[in-house]
């Protein structure tokens, strides 16, 4: 028996309406619909919820390769939520370009190295690309992090695209 077959199965041995299980484990009437009809799975708190609920094991709930599938796609959804993570920080780092001796700066006859704050040996336009590039990393760094803290995979996706 499939993991949609049993979780219908007990719901309606307990006499509950999908709406009324959905209260009980704090998800969607959706997310009940979905599960029940083969479209997905619940991921591993509330599958943990739904065992405890009917007092059944997760063993009980799902087949080995359910099991299996869940516990991967879960892993692949955190591992990329630590890249994503890791991706945000990175594009932030990039004010230490702004703060570290990068640039030569030629005062008579000898090259400095100074930071962009100090740097002048260079047009008006570079100086603006310069700063319009560091301060977009940034931004879209900052907004990475946000987006991935609040699971918006969509905009996730786009920021890792505009992204070095």
């Amino acid at each position: 028996m499939e993991f949609n077959e049993k979780l219908q199965q007990l719901r309606t041995g307990k006499n509950l309406t999908q709406e009324q299980l959905a209260e009980q484990l704090y998800v969607s009437r959706t997310a009940i619909s979905k599960w029940e009809s083969g479209k997905g799975y619940p991921n591993i708190e509330s599958l943990k919820c739904i065992s405890k609920f009917f007092s059944v094991t997760i063993d009980e709930l799902l087949s080995g390769e359910e099991l299996i599938t869940l516990a991967e796609t879960e892993n692949r959804s955190n591992l990329k939520k630590i890249y994503n993570y890791i991706y945000g920080i990175l594009d932030m780092m990039a004010v230490a370009f702004i703060f570290l001796p990068l640039y030569g700066n030629s005062v008579g006859g000898y090259v400095y190295a100074v930071n962009l704050l100090s740097f002048t040996a260079t047009t008006p336009f570079n100086l603006a690309v310069y700063w319009s590039a560091f301060a977009a990393l940034i931004v879209i760094g900052i907004a990475k992090i946000i987006l991935t803290h609040l699971d918006k995979e969509t905009w996730g996706g786009i920021a890792t695209k505009c992204s070095l």
